[in-house]
């Protein structure tokens, strides 16, 4: 088995997170992904202290495929600085992390 990661990411409405959500496993870019919120995020953007509602995104991945992942997040991310963070994922059921594996193989591998 490879190297695992759980990759976030804060979407500004439920109807781009599930957009997204949809894009990276048509695209076989995550095995997983969970649209958890709404959330309330407190931030300094631009010298002003915002508070917005948003919506995380929780991706789960192998590490391969990160670099893919984020290209594929930014280009579709509503926000200009986006919140992509990768998280290694140290242990988990052998049986689910399988899973991961084989969903997140290349197309045509």
């Amino acid at each position: 088995m490879g190297e695992y990661v759980q990759v976030q990411t804060a979407i500004p409405s439920r109807e781009k997170g599930l957009e997204i959500a949809r894009s990276v496993i048509d695209a076989h870019l995550a095995a997983c992904v969970q649209v958890v919120g709404p959330m309330t995020s407190t931030y300094r953007w631009k010298g002003e202290v915002r508070v917005d509602e948003e919506y995380l995104l929780l991706i789960k991945t192998t590490a391969d495929r990160y670099p893919e992942l984020e290209t594929h997040i930014h280009d579709l991310h509503a926000y200009d600085v986006a919140e992509i963070i990768s998280v290694p994922i140290n242990a988990g059921l052998a049986s689910y992390l399988e899973w991961m594996e084989e969903e997140t193989q290349a197309p045509g591998v």
